[in-house]
């Protein structure tokens, strides 16, 4: 299986003072031509924002975007009427299809938000903008790989506009998982914190690797750690 690893410290990076950010892909001033998307995704920023920092409203159309709260709080606020605070394990997902605007920022006065922001290319353009929310389950608190978002909604999972398997991985030390890759689909798995080894390859927070070759990934857990998974065309 070729595995193509992602190192944290070659990520672009943004320290705009009350936003601290990293990105996988380029993005705003970042700009590498070698890492421009993976199949379906665009973007995976892994944010920081200071006490009561945030994005002001801002428009967007034909993508979808999501949100997955890492620590602290996230406020969205969108043309469609949505308002909500976002807890840690929590998910916000947008379609901004044929144009929406939104805003995204940290409620708390002390405490800074840990969030990664992620953008899909749905399967169409000009799609009706829509909003939907994944939160965990008392089950899925403990599940060490739990479906967040699907193309049918399925197990109660988010539903986007792409044909898009998003897992939430979440394993103790020494816990392992397998995840089975079909053919003509790729894989991106992105480590927030911890410490994992997947197919192999050893990973720290902010690692991930890919692959677009079929067969099984084991994915084992040195320590504690938070994941999300990618299964796309």
């Amino acid at each position: 299986m070729k595995i193509t690893l992602r190192k944290s410290s070659e990520r672009g990076h943004a320290n705009h003072g009350w936003l601290d950010s990293h990105h996988t892909f380029s993005f705003a001033d970042y700009y590498d031509p070698a890492h421009m998307g993976f199949r379906s995704i665009r973007v995976i920023n892994e944010d920081r924002v200071a006490p009561r920092g945030g994005f002001p409203t801002h428009p967007h159309r034909d993508m979808e975007i999501f949100s997955y709260v890492v620590a602290g709080a996230l406020e969205h606020k969108d043309s469609m009427g949505n308002g909500r605070k976002l807890a840690p394990g929590q998910i916000q997902l947008m379609s901004a299809g044929s144009g929406v605007a939104h805003s995204e920022f940290n409620p708390s006065p002390s405490e800074p938000a840990h969030f990664l922001q992620i953008w899909i290319k749905p399967h169409a353009q000009g799609l009706t903008p829509s909003y939907t929310e994944w939160h965990p389950s008392a089950d899925d608190e403990n599940a060490n790989k739990v479906l967040v978002i699907s193309p049918n909604g399925r197990e109660n999972s988010a539903t986007i506009h792409q044909d898009a398997d998003i897992y939430r991985v979440r394993l103790k030390a020494g816990e392992a998982i397998r995840h089975d890759l079909r053919a003509d689909r790729g894989l991106w798995l992105q480590l927030i914190t911890g410490k994992l080894t997947a197919a192999d390859v050893s990973l720290e927070s902010g690692d991930a690797i890919s692959t677009e070759t079929a067969g099984t990934i084991d994915i084992l857990a040195s320590e504690d750690s938070e994941a999300i998974l990618f299964d796309l065309v």
